[in-house]
């Protein structure tokens, strides 16, 4: 994938081009992880929806020298979000995790998305998984010329 391909001109805020944008796609970089601090609420016709309430979680830097910190997660579900956002995607792109998150312990959904990147909830395998700041966690792989019907 060259940096002249469409998918890039709809992705913004990419934290280091050169890295991310590659022939299978562009890797998308972490920005936040969250714990839900209180359920939200989801009901049939929509009057009940409310959204969970989400506790940032803090990163530590390794040396005080350090630009950017280590988030420290145990065992269990978290809610990140990405750096990068999407404007004016022509044909709706997969978002998947990265096999670096997945030999590690560490696993988000993949998704279609079409107008932005949601909040993604992040499954870290018991022993826990250390992230650092803007690491790559998910491909975003345009899905031109592939059928996405079902039968």
């Amino acid at each position: 994938m060259s940096s002249d391909h469409s998918l890039v001109e709809s992705v913004d805020n990419l934290v280091y081009e050169p890295v991310q944008v590659h022939e299978s796609g562009i890797d998308l970089t972490i920005s936040a992880v969250y714990e839900v601090a209180a359920p939200g609420r989801l009901d049939f016709g929509g009057d009940e929806l409310e959204d969970a309430d989400l506790e940032p979680v803090p990163t530590d830097l390794e040396s005080p020298d350090d630009e950017f910190g280590w988030w420290d997660l145990e065992g269990g579900q978290y809610v990140v979000q990405h750096n990068e956002f999407l404007t004016d995607l022509a044909e709706p792109a997969q978002l998947q995790a990265r096999n670096e998150l997945l030999a590690r312990g560490g696993s988000h959904p993949s998704v279609l998305v079409r107008d932005h990147l949601p909040l993604m909830p992040l499954s870290v395998a018991g022993s826990g998984l250390r992230i650092k700041e803007n690491a790559r966690i998910s491909t975003l792989i345009p899905t031109a010329g592939t059928d996405n019907t079902s039968p």
